[in-house]
């Protein structure tokens, strides 16, 4: 009996130590081991019979460089919808048989149980003429819903196929949305029809050199990257930033602007013209055409910059005496609540920074991205307030941010800069746990700022491999969270960089490549 029991025992180890050998990020909620491999001969891809889901095992083959094989050469998915999983996204996948199923209450998760057979399947042993899957069963469900990366390319701009190979990483992540911040002081990065100088003049030049030749996405860009995204699940959310940071959009349209100070020379719309408002209706409803998420983020941080201006612009002045106000950021909360009431009257919901929380903006469509690490009483403030709300804290979000004691380029915070390790354990190393249960934190994203990335190489190195650590940190819950079982994983990983020309940094080898710099940093505006 004794032995017997051994034997089970033993069995049940082998069982769970395979289950950790897995190169899975983010890792499953709860992975069993069950049955024998799957045997696929090398070059097959995936079928299925289900016809809504035929882009997403389609997707598959594509990634695994076999998108053209004939169904005798396939293996078979079945793909179900099941009511009644615990959460959006969550999905069921087993290997074990003959057959693969993936079912899921809802589309999202069955492309996040598509996924997790893509980095299987890649991970799988080679044997003779087979590819060896495992015999599995995965049970799994994302801890936020919101999962997110946000990239600014106002003040240096990459062009599609650097953020079409962004939206093919998000997808390999599980990370569902991206935010796009296409408007800022150094640039204006997208096409209105209405207004053509805010592309072709607000377009012009970039945080290193304002006279560079203007560089934005056309109408037809955007929407070819908006279905892209789509099909690997990932919401766009673009960010029209106001009525700060405008001066990409004030130096194509000056009658717009707020006035000039020293510094910030014309950084803010002018809050008390009416064609400021007839002006961004218009470009808003260009931008809900362009982007059908139902989302449209406006910014609202750092007016505080340029509000100086306002003190001698009589425009302001007149405001301030007939709606009697007493400071100046109330004509600002006024901008904000009017801008605010033109996106709900859109049907699209709000999204904006958190000093925004003080300016009295409906609760029911507005989404609050809190990034001021410092101002914890603003993010329970917005807690007590009942906003949805998106952590995205500088410590430990801000991909800006140095990664290693020893680099020299990019931010730090009193000396602190964020490791990838730092990413990995977010929220709970950062927050009290009271905090991170509050039901009203819908998700947390990671944000790259790109005053000091100008490169492709720059922005590769500081994406990677921290960009794998906040899909781990959005997706599985602190009790899973092991730093030896995600270094073995990630090691894995850096490979996949390696095969793709990721110019990566490698924190197990430091060496392997040098930092990748453009240029000093310089006084940031979004510190």
């Amino acid at each position: 009996m004794k032995k017997y029991f051994f034997i089970l025992l033993l069995l049940l180890c082998s069982s769970v130590l395979n289950a950790q050998n897995l190169k899975l990020i983010p890792y499953p909620s709860n992975v069993k081991m069950a049955g024998s491999r799957l045997a696929m001969a090398r070059g097959s891809g995936f079928y299925t019979d289900n016809p809504r889901f035929k882009y997403a095992v389609n997707y598959l083959n594509e990634e695994i460089g076999s998108p053209h094989k004939t169904a005798a050469r396939k293996q078979k998915i079945t793909i179900a919808i099941t009511p009644g999983l615990s959460k959006p996204g969550a999905y069921r996948l087993s290997t074990v048989g003959k057959v693969i199923s993936i079912k899921s209450s809802d589309s999202a998760g069955v492309f996040n149980g598509v996924i997790t057979l893509l980095q299987l399947y890649q991970s799988a042993k080679k044997e003779g003429a087979n590819t060896m899957l495992p015999g599995l069963i995965i049970n799994d469900e994302p801890r936020y819903q919101w999962r997110g990366f946000m990239l600014d390319e106002s003040r240096h701009f990459f062009g599609k196929e650097v953020v079409k190979q962004l939206l093919n990483w998000m997808a390999f992540y599980k990370l569902n949305r991206f935010h796009w911040h296409l408007t800022d002081a150094q640039g204006w990065r997208l096409a209105i029809e209405k207004y053509p100088l805010l592309a072709t003049v607000g377009g012009i030049g970039n945080f290193t050199d304002s006279t560079a030749q203007a560089r934005y996405y056309t109408q037809n860009d955007i929407r070819e990257i908006v279905k892209y995204a789509k099909r690997r699940n990932i919401e766009i959310v673009p960010e029209i930033d106001m009525p700060g940071h405008a001066t990409g959009a004030t130096h194509a349209y000056p009658e717009l602007s707020g006035g000039t100070t020293p510094r910030y020379e014309n950084f803010t719309f002018n809050p008390a013209k009416e064609g400021t408002y007839q002006f961004m209706g218009n470009v808003l409803k260009e931008v809900k055409a362009l982007f059908p998420d139902g989302r449209i983020h406006i910014g609202g941080d750092e007016v505080a910059l340029g509000i100086k201006a306002w003190e001698s612009n009589p425009d302001v002045q007149k405001l301030m005496t007939d709606k009697g106000f007493t400071d100046y950021q109330q004509a600002e909360f006024y901008f904000l609540k009017r801008i605010a009431d033109t996106v709900q009257k859109l049907n699209y919901k709000v999204m904006c920074w958190d000093e925004t929380v003080a300016a009295g903006l409906p609760t029911s469509n507005v989404i609050i991205d809190w990034w001021r690490q410092n101002k914890p009483e603003v993010l329970t403030e917005a807690i007590n307030k009942g906003y949805n709300i998106i952590l995205c804290p500088r410590l430990p979000l801000y991909l800006d941010f140095v990664q290693d004691s020893t680099h020299r380029s990019g931010r730090k915070w009193g000396g602190l800069f964020n490791t990838y390790l730092d990413i990995y354990h977010f929220p709970e190393n950062s927050l009290a746990d009271s905090i991170c249960k509050k039901t009203n934190i819908i998700g947390i994203q990671a944000n790259l700022w790109t005053e000091t990335v100008s490169s492709k190489k720059r922005l590769d190195y500081l994406l990677f491999p921290r960009l794998a650590a906040a899909a781990e940190a959005g997706w599985c819950a602190s009790s899973a969270k092991n730093d030896d079982m995600f270094n073995q994983r990630l090691k894995a990983h850096l490979l996949y960089y390696k095969k793709a020309g990721i110019y990566y940094y490698d924190p197990f080898n430091p060496k392997e490549h040098e930092e990748a710099i453009d240029q000093q940093p310089k006084q940031e505006v979004k510190d």
